[in-house]
């Protein structure tokens, strides 16, 4: 029962998220926003992950797994209430906020469960067998959102998350083992400021980067002060016992190439299903319900990937799918700027397929790949780290997206459905080089990193 009970952390998540791609620009009208500032409504969750996955390991090992995971679960279904709530933009923000905290908690301590009570032999296939339930979520949300929207309201989004949060705190106190360490060292308070405070300003100033909320000389300035705040982590995690980040895991090849590959990578993919529904709904007038439906094929491509994917990574490898997998997303991505008004529904739909198919390939295979060479008490170092960077890199995502698209249309408060599309396009562009360059990172590799989570080998430290 351990996987379906983390299957239902990663469906909740998944499921808001896909959910509410579908929704932004009908919620974007019921707030009186323009659909581009909906990004912060996105990134702020994942943001809100990412500033607080570093502490999830320490409070597993400190509480327990399944007191963490219980309140996490029991926070997210709070956040979700409070969202749908809301009544305009700053408080959906500042509840999704909160929503993030509970899910900061949520997947990445469901997640190191895993990795704890699997071999490392059995690591992929516990992994994707706990992913394919999960993907039900992103083939059921977009359809879900545009019904919703079209059928109800917005607010009804949220309030799905309510009763499958009440389950799943039934099934933790039944079902999760409550894993703790009898020792835990002392929490790095002040690296936690200095990383949070660092990584938040940076992500704030990409949300106003183009509002012309900040002059030039102000925003040049937080930039400063951000990269001074995360260098003075960096400074501290190389002189403390025990850093809030283990930065010195990042000596380790496979491990170095998978968390770093990751960010970049999703730098050009994480902002993809925040395109879509403004390219489908503002810019081709589709309904809710048909963009909803468009955006299908991907999860289900997604879903289908599940099955194989072992044998794919053990016949080719990690350096090869990586490389040739990166390439080739980033191309799909570039071949999404064609997509206008005479393009034919069973192209975007066979685009999307490919899209989804190739992306599952993807983030499967970094996310295993973390783990091929650390030792047992890295793991939930390397499981913390891996998880914040990911988090990261979709937030930052997300608003390189918006940033591309609001930089080549005119006026992104009043732009007529040709200049979205147009700047749609140009978004898909450069998100597309931006992937084709990440390949550079997996070049790094070494033929034979990874076997020993794809082929059940058992793998030397590094």
């Amino acid at each position: 029962m351990l996987p379906w009970l983390v299957a239902v952390a990663f469906f909740m998540e998944s499921l808001d998220t896909t959910i509410l791609n579908t929704a932004v620009p009908a919620i974007a009208a019921a707030l009186r926003v323009a659909p581009l500032s909906m990004k912060s409504v996105l990134a702020s969750y994942t943001l809100s992950l990412a500033v607080f996955i570093p502490i999830s390991g320490w409070m597993a090992d400190r509480f327990g797994t399944r007191r963490v995971f219980a309140s996490a679960i029991g926070l997210f279904t709070l956040g979700s209430f409070l969202c749908g709530v809301s009544s305009n933009i700053h408080v959906l923000v500042a509840c999704r906020i909160l929503q993030g905290g509970g899910g900061a908690m949520m997947v990445p301590v469901g997640r190191l469960t895993l990795v704890r009570t699997f071999a490392k032999s059995e690591l992929v296939r516990a992994m994707s067998f706990v992913a394919i339930p999960s993907l039900v979520a992103p083939m059921l949300g977009p359809l879900a959102g545009g019904l919703i929207v079209g059928y109800f309201h917005w607010r009804v989004i949220f309030f799905l998350n309510i009763p499958i949060g009440l389950m799943g705190l039934y099934m933790v106190y039944l079902h999760l083992p409550d894993c703790r360490e009898e020792h835990t060292h002392p929490l790095d308070v002040a690296g936690f400021l200095l990383f949070g405070s660092g990584v938040g300003l940076l992500s704030y100033v990409l949300e106003v980067f183009g509002e012309h909320t900040l002059t030039g000389r102000a925003m040049l300035g937080l930039l400063a002060l951000a990269a001074l705040l995360l260098a003075g982590y960096g400074i501290r995690a190389a002189r403390t016992t025990f850093p809030l980040l283990r930065l010195s895991l990042f000596r380790i090849r496979t491990f170095r190439a998978a968390v770093s590959g990751s960010f970049f990578t999703r730098l050009g993919i994480g902002g993809i299903p925040f395109l879509f529904p403004l390219l489908y709904q503002v810019g081709l007038g589709f309904t809710p319900i048909q963009s909803g439906v468009l955006l299908m094929p991907q999860a289900v491509a997604a879903m289908s990937l599940k099955l194989i994917i072992t044998k794919i990574l053990a016949r080719v490898g990690y350096r090869g799918v990586l490389i040739s997998n990166t390439a080739i997303l980033g191309l799909l991505i570039i071949l999404f700027a064609t997509i206008g008004a005479d393009t034919p529904v069973p192209l975007i739909v066979t685009q999307t397929f490919c899209f989804g198919f190739f992306t599952s390939l993807q983030y499967t295979s970094m996310n295993t790949l973390v783990y091929a060479d650390v030792t047992e008490d890295q793991t939930s170092s390397a499981s913390t780290i891996a998880s914040t960077m990911q988090q990261m890199s979709i937030s930052f995502g997300v608003a390189s997206a918006s940033l591309a698209t609001a930089f080549f249309i005119p006026d992104r408060f009043h732009s007529s459905a040709p200049e979205m599309i147009h700047g749609i396009h140009q978004a898909f562009l450069v998100l597309g080089a931006l992937t084709v360059l990440s390949t550079i990172i997996f070049g790094g590799l070494k033929r034979g990193d990874g076997d020993s989570v794809s082929e059940g080998q058992v793998p030397h430290p590094a």
